[in-house]
Formats: C-alpha cells, structure tokens, sequence
C-alpha cells in the first residue's frame, strides 16, 4: 500500500494533523501510538468494539450453561432431603454466576484475538519502532496526486518527519 506516513512528537500536533487529514479527505487514516490515548479515538472518529458482544454472548452462554448442568446433576443423581425440592434454582444461581464471569472471560479474550487479527506476520505499511517508543505516527493510505497534498497537510501540522511510503 503507497501513502505518506508523518512522525510527531506531541499528540496535541498528531490531533491538528489527523484533523486537518479527515477534513481533507485525503485517504484513509492510520494512526500510531505508543500509548492508548482517548483523543486520538476521538479524532478519528473510531467505531465501536465489536469484542462486547463476543462478552455478551458468552455470559448469557455461561449462566445458561450454569443452571442447565446444576440443575442436570440434581436430576441424574437425587439427593431427597427433608421433602425438599430436588432442582431449585436459588442455589444454582452462585453456579450460574460463577460459570457466566468464566465463560464471559475467556469468550472476550478470543474476541480481542480474533478482532485483532493476532499474530500478525507482516509489519504494517508506514510502522516504524519508534512509533511504540514515545512518538506518534500518521499514515494517510493515497495515490501520486493525493499524497502532495498529505505531505503539506503533515508538515503544515508540525511532524517531524514526513516521507512517502510505496
């Protein structure tokens, strides 16, 4: 993929650029940070994780699956006590919870994976080290025409460095 990839150092900068890029309409935006920063999300403007509903799903799998064995168990092997009833829900319900947070666990984890597209084999195009060492990186995805326009949107918002990508 060919663009024109900007370092900053501040993030105040990075937002100007990022910014000035979206209302350009250059191309499309790849930003870098060394940290998880709030703005940047906003900046651009980031839809929302679809990792809460693989969380959603395997809670309301775990508590199912949590009353269903407990209340399974109860029928299979009858323990009678005192004319009391053999499956009852108010017991099974710290089994339910207990299975619900597992399932819901492990469910989100394999979200985060699969979302994340983990391992990935090949460095992203415009990634460079120093972008998870405390400097900020700007990738804008443009043709030969598009990507004069996003070195002077980069230099005009204060990057470092500004270079083309092919």
């Amino acid at each position: 993929m060919q663009g024109v990839v900007g370092a900053f150092r501040e993030l105040d900068t990075t937002l100007d650029a990022i910014k000035a890029l979206r209302k350009a309409r250059i191309g499309e935006l790849t930003v870098y940070s060394p940290t998880i920063r709030h703005e940047i999300d906003e900046a651009i403007d980031a839809p929302l994780s679809v990792v809460r509903r693989f969380t959603l799903v395997g809670g309301l799998l775990g508590v199912s699956f949590g009353y269903w064995i407990s209340g399974w168990a109860s029928l299979y092997w009858p323990l009678v006590t005192g004319g009391k009833a053999i499956a009852s829900y108010i017991p099974y319900t710290i089994i339910g919870f207990e299975v619900m947070v597992l399932v819901g666990c492990l469910s989100t984890v394999a979200g985060m994976f699969i979302n994340s597209r983990v391992p990935r084999m090949t460095v992203t195009t415009g990634y460079e080290p120093r972008f998870s060492a405390g400097h900020f990186g700007v990738f804008v995805a443009c043709d030969e025409r598009g990507a004069a326009q996003a070195e002077q949107v980069l230099k005009q918002a204060g990057a470092q460095e500004v270079r083309r990508e092919a």
